[in-house]
């Protein structure tokens, strides 16, 4: 097993120069399970970051326990925990070749003596001498065929010999995958490993990395501030926000369901739609003089909130172009942004003012300027009290985590 556990982990720098602590972790609880890819996400300072740091033992939490695999690993040394850190800046070392960067974690994984260090050192020198004269090193030897493994997953064969300057930004994220890959760790961190990439080949490593890691089954811990990335790599997402943990679940449960009005704009993009409502009876909201009506899990818990003022927040797929009707609102279009597949219309609307995001099919032509009329899906409404939280989550809509099936033996060969 290997899955991660935190428990009630905080993180507290201390002041510098007159200043004030600083809280990065606040009590936090998280469960990550034994071959899940867990995606972190959240803004700039959320904590994300520190969380791997702390469990890569680069950091110490100031409170609160951190386990792998059942073992408390809270006050390990980094090469004591059976993790393995894929940095932001890949972080290869520049005199060494990519084969030289695979095997560095696999060379200091066990302790050697000195004659074993010096038999080593005197194999690595004479590879290129006679047969006859070669020191054998069977340590070197399993590196080595290691080593090929490794490349050959990562289509890396051809590279082995250059040095980090010799590759592409490409080049060097796969090495260091490989490198991390190559020490066959219980699990795997990843620090926004693909932010230096461009467009279309971040479109590609992301699917390699995802790839890789159905295949190994390795647990995975993964920072992002990618809404593509976060949506489309993992089993799960956990939402970070001031230290604390806003929401974690299936991409389409925080999508669908955000728990809070900071998940609802924080997940998706664009964000939610957020306007003003009033409940009224009959499961019907009030927007600026127009009753609107609800539907679906919400609105069996509306009878008991008649007169309360809400938040109501809609995605743009749930507001449509329609013909007129006293029951459509009716918009202004402020910008339109074409991006191929479909059209993401800015629109106010004309009763209250509000600014609205809509998608649209291309084939639309709703230039600045022109006017719409826009229907609600009355199962499109998700609602927030004052306090920011969502009301009546309904929970069989709850997704759960379904991991893919490993084979233990061929994981670990």
């Amino acid at each position: 097993m290997a899955d991660v556990r935190f428990q009630q982990v905080s993180k507290t720098y201390p002041p510098r120069r007159d200043g004030e602590a600083v809280t990065v972790l606040r009590d936090l609880d998280l469960h990550v399970h034994d071959g899940e890819f867990l995606v972190l996400v959240g803004p700039s300072g959320c904590g994300k970051s520190t969380l791997l740091r702390l469990l890569a033992g680069l950091d110490h939490p100031t409170a609160g326990q951190i386990m792998v695999g059942g073992r408390t690993v809270t006050r390990l040394r980094p090469g004591q925990r059976d993790v393995a850190m894929v940095f932001q800046s890949y972080a290869l070392y520049p005199h060494l070749t990519v084969a030289g960067n695979l095997g560095f974690g696999l060379r200091r994984s066990h302790p050697r003596s000195f004659l074993q260090h010096l038999q080593d050192r005197m194999h690595l020198a004479s590879r290129n001498l006679p047969p006859a004269l070669r020191v054998p090193s069977h340590r070197e030897d399993r590196i080595a065929a290691r080593i090929h493994e490794v490349a050959s997953t990562l289509e890396l064969e051809s590279l082995l010999e250059r040095l980090p300057k010799e590759l592409s930004g490409g080049q060097k994220q796969r090495v260091a995958l490989g490198r991390a890959i190559a020490r066959q760790p219980a699990v795997f961190l990843m620090d926004e490993p693909l932010s230096n990439l461009d467009a279309k080949l971040r479109t590609g490593t992301r699917r390699q990395i995802v790839d890789l890691q159905q295949r190994l089954g390795t647990t995975t811990l993964y920072v992002t501030h990618d809404q593509v990335e976060a949506m489309t790599m993992g089993h799960r997402i956990a939402v970070l926000n001031g230290g604390c943990l806003q929401q974690l679940g299936t991409p389409m449960e925080l999508y669908q369901w955000p728990a809070n009005l900071f998940v609802a704009q924080f997940i998706g993009s664009p964000a939610m739609n957020l306007l003003p409502v009033e409940v009224l009876g009959g499961n019907q909201l009030q927007l600026s003089g127009r009753r609107l009506p609800v539907e679906g899990p919400l609105a069996d818990g509306l009878a008991s909130r008649v007169g309360q003022h809400l938040t109501g927040g809609l995605r743009p797929e749930h507001l449509r172009p329609a013909p007129a009707t006293n029951r459509n609102l009716r918009a202004t279009v402020g910008s339109c942004e074409a991006l191929g597949n479909e059209q993401m219309l800015t629109c106010r609307l004309d009763d209250g003012g509000h600014l609205v995001q809509v998608r649209v099919g291309p084939e639309q032509r709703l230039p600045p300027g022109s006017t719409l009329h826009l229907d609600v899906d009355a199962c499109g409404w998700r609602l927030f009290e004052d306090s920011g939280e969502a009301i009546s989550m309904p929970r069989t809509n709850v997704q759960e985590v379904v991991l893919p099936q490993f084979d233990a033996g061929a994981q670990r060969r």
